[in-house]
């Protein structure tokens, strides 16, 4: 468990010194004034938990205040920390009761699909799974080179396509080959897309629809691959996924060298999505299921 925690405290080094480490000057013996709130409020912000999160924070605070009678800013961690915590859900366990299921993991480009596909795999490998890729971004000949070399390094078949081609047709042939093979996880990595590209969103809407085609009730999960060096402005871009495909889940990619690991609170009050993974490191066991506890206390190690 120590391990656990110091993995977590190590991941998120940048967003603990960076955006919330200000908070260990403003939260010291002094009177609570109305300064403090409005120091606090633009610390929050800018630590990228967003103004909707950061103001209902911020107000749950004064409430604490007001009902528990505290009168210095060094009173406010713990109360800081609950408040934190509280807006924080611990992820449902991942379903792979579905023979095969099937994954598919959207973002936009350079979010780290294609690696955190092969987290997965080894991850699901490590559990005892049988695993089958998908490398459905035609669009991006490294991609199904990157996926390739993975599958060959965990022993893993991949289904591919022709460059340039209907990714729409490799996602169907992969579940078509999972359910032949009798694989337990089929994972597919999609092209990334930008949200403001209404072709390649439809594009999205299709390769969903034909995965259901093959197989009942696929996709079982549609991962969104979030960068959190990108913090809020990744935002925008999650919403548009949300609204384009049935998004179930959220893995937070690249974490450990992102100084923006406040927009988890705001995945979690503005998308409503929960937070299922995150990477803490280059390596396959740096992703970690999303353990609310660990990620307060990480980004909270330096107050």
């Amino acid at each position: 468990m120590a391990d656990v925690f110091s993995r977590w405290q190590n991941g998120l080094s940048k967003t603990s010194k960076t955006a919330f480490g200000r908070l260990a000057g403003l939260l010291g013996a002094t009177e609570i004034t109305a300064e403090t709130w409005d120091d606090l409020e633009a610390l929050l912000i800018q630590a990228d938990l967003g103004i909707e999160t950061t103001v209902k924070v911020v107000d749950a605070l004064k409430q604490r205040v007001r009902t528990e009678g505290l009168l210095r800013s060094d009173e406010l961690r713990n109360a800081l920390r609950d408040e934190l915590r509280l807006r924080l859900d611990a992820p449902p366990a991942v379903d792979l009761s579905a023979s095969p299921s099937v994954i598919l993991l959207v973002g936009v480009n350079g979010s780290g699909k294609t690696t955190t596909a092969a987290k997965l795999g080894q991850r699901f490998l490590s559990r005892g799974k049988s695993v089958l890729f998908g490398a459905a971004d035609t669009f991006r000949a490294a991609a199904v080179d990157q996926l390739r070399v993975w599958g060959d390094r965990l022993n893993v078949p991949v289904v591919a396509g022709q460059p340039g081609g209907d990714p729409g047709a490799v996602a169907f042939n992969a579940v078509q080959a999972g359910v032949a093979r009798g694989v337990d996880v089929v994972l597919i990595d999609t092209a990334g897309r930008l949200h403001t590209r209404y072709n390649l969103m439809e594009e999205l809407k299709k390769l969903e629809r034909v995965v259901g085609k093959v197989l009942p009730g696929a996709p079982h999960a549609v991962w969104l691959v979030m960068d959190a060096t990108t913090g809020q402005n990744a935002m925008q871009q999650a919403r548009a996924f949300k609204d384009a495909v049935s998004v179930t889940g959220v893995i937070l990619a690249k974490l450990d060298s992102s100084a923006r690991g406040g927009m988890a609170f705001a995945i979690r009050s503005e998308l409503g999505l929960p937070i299922l993974f995150a990477g803490l490191g280059e390596k396959a066991e740096d992703l970690q299921p999303f353990d609310p506890d660990a990620f307060v206390r990480g980004i909270l190690s330096e107050l």
